[in-house]
């Protein structure tokens, strides 16, 4: 697929994506970190409680520790990462506290509401190299 038709493809995926409402015990709106065309795709489990207010996946303390990993391996800083870099998670949405104060890990049942997001992202893309 050339790359102005997985730009386009990528765009109409985000704007559904932010959209969906799958999950009643999430307690946010999915996030996303855009339409970036990338042939590398980061992984992670699901946003944390302040994610959906930034507006950005990795945005708190995760991102600090990921992002100065980037910096001391590969010389990139937060902005090029996330320039070149297509941010995706096992869950979109904050799927919020457990009992013990935690993030709550999602359910069987949201990893697989959300499984469709990634696989069609993995067909888009097709990226190169997936970091989980």
């Amino acid at each position: 697929m050339p790359a102005s038709a997985k730009q386009l493809a990528l765009d109409r995926h985000v704007a559904r994506l932010v959209r969906c409402r799958r999950c009643p015990r999430m307690k946010s709106t999915p996030v996303s970190g855009g339409a970036v065309v990338s042939e590398v795709m980061l992984i992670g489990q699901a946003p944390g409680p302040r994610e959906p207010t930034l507006k950005r996946p990795f945005a708190h303390t995760a991102g600090q520790t990921l992002f100065r990993w980037f910096e001391e391996f590969c010389g990139m800083n937060e902005a090029t990462v996330r320039s070149k870099i297509y941010f995706a998670a096992v869950c979109r949405c904050f799927p919020g506290k457990s009992p013990g104060g935690t993030d709550r890990v999602p359910a069987p049942d949201e990893i697989f509401n959300c499984s469709s997001w990634m696989n069609e992202e993995v067909k888009i893309l097709q990226p190169r190299l997936i970091i989980p």
